[in-house]
């Protein structure tokens, strides 16, 4: 009976176990990942790319229901992310963000702007206090990578489209006795560049 005990304990996590795992707990509504505490499973071989592609065992995901119920029960603990049900508690490697922002709506104007971005799986995020936008640059090449606060903890890249139209809306605004260039939404200036950095 140990024995037996011990090998379930042991037992390799599969995608399989994880899909069945979530679609049973989520059929009243998206799965309570905050809420769930199992015990850690070990790593599977998954890969989320920095374009959002998803890897198992090396092959991409086709299927994008697949990949939309693998990333409803992505969680982020520390610098770790991990997929989470129930009964396993598994890590995955992220090159980048968990997700996409390849698009986005605005409505209204200057201070009045609001944004809401939508990710490669369909989740939404109404850029603001809850769901900030940040701009790391490349300390090397200046290179701008920009990123909105999807959910809890984690942020999806915006793609190079959907940032050339943020430059595109954005605006100078003083922060801290600074002039900045960058975006409003929901009421709050997001700063991408300082204005003196900014090619005229």
């Amino acid at each position: 009976m140990t024995k037996s005990s011990n090998d379930q304990k042991t037992a390799a996590p599969s995608a399989e176990n994880l899909a069945s795992a979530v679609k049973a707990a989520s059929k009243k509504g998206p799965p309570p990942v905050h809420l769930w505490n199992p015990d850690f499973c070990g790593d599977l071989d998954m890969r989320i790319a920095r374009d959002g592609t998803w890897w198992y065992l090396g092959t991409p995901m086709g299927r994008k229901e697949l990949v939309k119920l693998f990333s409803s029960i992505i969680r982020k603990d520390g610098e770790d992310y991990f997929l989470v049900t129930p009964v396993e508690k598994v890590g995955i490697t992220v090159d980048d963000a968990p997700f996409v922002a390849i698009d986005f709506e605005t409505t209204g104007e200057g201070r009045d702007q609001v944004m809401t971005f939508v990710t490669h799986v369909d989740d939404e995020a109404v850029a603001g206090p809850e769901n900030p936008i940040r701009v790391v640059r490349d300390p090397e090449t200046g290179e701008p990578s920009p990123y909105v606060l999807i959910r809890a903890n984690l942020e999806a890249l915006i793609d190079r489209k959907s940032f050339y139209r943020l430059v595109e809306i954005g605006a100078h605004e003083d922060l801290e006795g600074e002039s900045w260039f960058g975006v409003w939404s929901s009421g709050q200036f997001f700063p991408i560049i300082p204005s003196a950095e900014l090619d005229v």
